[in-house]
């Protein structure tokens, strides 16, 4: 019976979850077992009749997990349960050679990197796939003016398409890190006890190099009886980030769906229910559960920075909740990306409601760029500032326009004509670079983000 969400399906999609499953653990720790010993034979380190009988045994299918756990039942050592299961499989002459020269982490460590491998075959390509849908919708609306909010207030006018570049440039560089992770990251593992390759002596380095290539790993370069934890924390803080963006414009959609903005809306399904009570409501839930999920992935950094010193060669304070942290982080920003791919692939954009948006402060929105346009026809700085606020505020008091408001002061509007005036007032006119930004951004995800999709 599941305890746990992610035990269940309820997150994570069925490819994601396969990669952690128990079954598909014993398979990678398997894969290195003969790997391994085919790599000692081909440089005449072990027989080759016991290399080749060792490999078939171990891709056989016939070492279960139900027997490596009647074996861990006696020995209480996962590992050594299951090297001693496929042992008993093995032909009398190849048994002396099953896992020669390695230890427990060999397995363990190796294997983790083999499913981080394979959790980023999954997690990139939706992370490009991701930052192109916000790339394309960023050139979407380019030109639609929206109002700009700092401190939750009306602050200046921006295209409604830089929120999406911003997200799409963010997501563009997560691809780029995760490339560049790779090589430090997955790392495979073959030299013993202490990291000394002890058994295979001067050999033990080939032995690695051709094992880990076999596996499509990176050889690691020094370790002691583990790689070295901060090559999981830096797995785990790239997978947080990547949720940390996600988490990013999930609160951004959360509020610009709030009912007093109404500018974006989750897609709403039919036969959909938003309350159990209130038959109207539309609630942006996926967002929110972005959200609650993020919060789970980051203190899953926490953990794997803890995990960094540990004592001598290594113990084992980081092993237990190290079978949390790698499936948790990995399975959940899966899930993230699945649900944010959702509403930005069928989000409901309402350009009428942002044109009323910007009309809440009767123009003083404008406001930055009228003190533009008085610095331009000489008027001191600060002068023009306080001419300025001082009408505004005069202004809002009275209920009036801005834009009524400047033509009647004398200080102000005798520096204009009334078409000057009126041309300030424009949105489509206050929109600055934004066009140039968007399309640079586009152009730049495209180039990174198009060969993962």
């Amino acid at each position: 019976m599941p305890i746990l969400p992610i035990d269940g399906g309820r997150y994570g999609t069925k490819e994601m979850r396969e990669i952690f499953d128990e079954e598909k653990k014993i398979q990678y720790q398997l894969e290195i077992e003969a790997t391994t010993a085919e790599s000692q034979a081909e440089i005449s380190m072990i027989p080759k009749n016991a290399a080749q009988n060792i490999a078939r045994m171990a891709r056989s299918g016939k070492v279960t997990s139900k027997r490596i756990k009647a074996l861990e039942a006696k020995s209480d050592h996962d590992t050594a349960a299951l090297v001693e299961a496929l042992s008993e499989l093995c032909k009398p002459t190849a048994k002396p050679w099953v896992h020669y020269g390695l230890t427990s982490n060999d397995l363990v460590d190796t294997s983790n990197s083999m499913q981080i491998r394979d959790a980023f075959k999954i997690i990139e390509p939706k992370v490009a796939r991701l930052a192109i849908i916000l790339a394309k919708l960023a050139m979407k609306f380019k030109d639609t003016p929206a109002v700009g909010r700092t401190h939750g207030q009306h602050a200046s006018i921006i295209a409604f398409g830089l929120k999406f570049a911003n997200w799409a440039s963010e997501m563009s560089n997560h691809v780029e890190r995760i490339e560049e992770c790779k090589k430090r990251v997955l790392v495979c593992k073959t030299l013993g006890v202490v990291g000394t390759g002890s058994l295979m002596g001067s050999k033990a380095l080939e032995v690695q190099k051709r094992t880990a290539k076999k596996l499509s790993l990176y050889p690691a370069e020094v370790t002691t009886q583990i790689i070295a934890r901060e090559k999981y924390a830096e797995y785990v803080f790239c997978i947080a980030l990547i949720g940390a963006t996600l988490e990013k414009i999930a609160v951004e959609i959360r509020n610009l769906q709030r009912t007093e903005i109404g500018e974006v809306a989750e897609p709403f399904k039919k036969g959909q229910m938003g309350s159990s009570a209130v038959p109207v409501k539309r609630n942006p839930t996926k967002s929110e559960r972005v959200t609650s999920l993020s919060k789970i992935l980051r203190s899953q950094i926490n953990i794997s920075f803890e995990n960094i010193p540990l004592w001598h060669e290594r113990d084992l304070s980081n092993s237990a909740n190290e079978r949390f942290t790698i499936p948790t982080s990995s399975i959940l920003l899966d899930e993230m990306l699945e649900a944010m791919t959702k509403i930005i692939s069928d989000l409901y954009v309402n350009k009428e409601r942002m044109r009323k948006n910007l009309e809440i402060t009767k123009g003083q929105i404008f406001a930055e760029f009228v003190l533009d346009a008085l610095i331009k026809k000489g008027v001191p700085r600060l002068s023009a500032y306080r001419d300025i606020q001082r009408v505004a505020f005069a202004a809002s008091d009275k209920g009036l326009e801005f834009l009524d408001a400047v033509k009647k002061d004398a200080a102000i509007a005798s520096h204009f004509n009334i078409k000057e005036i009126e041309k300030i007032f424009v949105p489509e006119n206050r929109l600055g670079a934004s066009s140039m930004i968007i399309t640079r951004v586009y152009t730049k995800v495209k180039k990174t983000c198009s060969k993962f999709t």
